[in-house]
């Protein structure tokens, strides 16, 4: 099992590292783009999947999904993406080998520094200037629904800034760079250095995640065959012991 930043996974399919420095590649590899909120329910599947397929060696690369997106339009050497909205997937709708699969669902809620210093109680202390604050940028899923709720709700936010992945809103909040951040509610569980403040009315701006096979995938049946572990029962009972809904 590897984990690896989307510049370095080429250079880690095309190589292997073995023991002694020496090459080692397994029977076959398989590379999956993943939204950053998967990070580790993800690490999970995939080992769960290379277990079952002993002669199979899973590279994840984690990111925003926009952005993954983007680099696998540019032709990175991805096998299987796993969004965290449709919207990156229709974008790249020509590199797809088959119709998206809807395989979990999220919601949103306020990640705090631990011990809430700035007192936050709800939404609507994201929308004033005395709150220092942090949601993921427009594009970005998790920022499409934080959006998408502010709106229902009538209010404007007021970040101190927009990130590309609810990864670094957490970190934000984490290192105490913010006094808030909007994210998923299975971050909190992933997360060191904060707690959660639940929004009221959440269910109103629920996140479905979509997986499909890409149709350069170096081994089509075998990026199928992970999408199906994913939607599978074994996938489904990883995702919902992670706090991930049912799609």
């Amino acid at each position: 099992m590897r984990r690896a930043s989307a510049a370095a996974v080429g250079a880690l399919v095309a190589t292997g590292i073995g023991a002694c420095g020496a090459p080692a590649e397994p029977a076959h590899t398989l590379t999956v783009y993943a939204a950053a909120s998967l990070t580790d329910v993800f690490a999970r599947i995939e080992e769960d999947f290379e277990t079952a397929h002993p002669d199979v060696e899973v590279t994840t690369v984690y990111g925003g999904s926009t952005d993954l997106a983007a680099q696998i339009a540019e032709g990175a050497p991805a096998d299987v993406f796993a969004s965290a909205h449709l919207a990156p997937m229709e974008a790249i709708a020509d590199e797809l080998d088959a119709t998206p699969v809807p395989f979990a669902t999220n919601t949103l809620t306020i990640a705090v520094p631990t011990g809430n210093p700035a007192h936050v109680t709800s939404l609507a202390d994201l929308a004033h200037g005395g709150v220092s604050s942090v949601i993921c940028a427009p594009q970005v899923p998790c920022g499409t629904a934080t959006s998408e709720l502010a709106a229902a709700q009538g209010m404007q936010l007021m970040p101190s800034s927009e990130e590309s992945s609810v990864t670094d809103v957490l970190n934000k909040v984490a290192s105490g760079h913010a006094d808030a951040g909007v994210v998923y509610a299975t971050d909190i569980a992933r997360a060191t250095g904060v707690e959660e403040v639940a929004i009221a009315g959440a269910g109103g701006a629920v996140n479905t995640y979509p997986i499909a096979a890409l149709a350069g995938a170096r081994d089509g049946d075998l990026a199928a065959s992970y999408v199906r572990h994913v939607v599978g029962t074994r996938g489904q009972e990883i995702l919902a012991s992670a706090g991930f809904g049912a799609p």
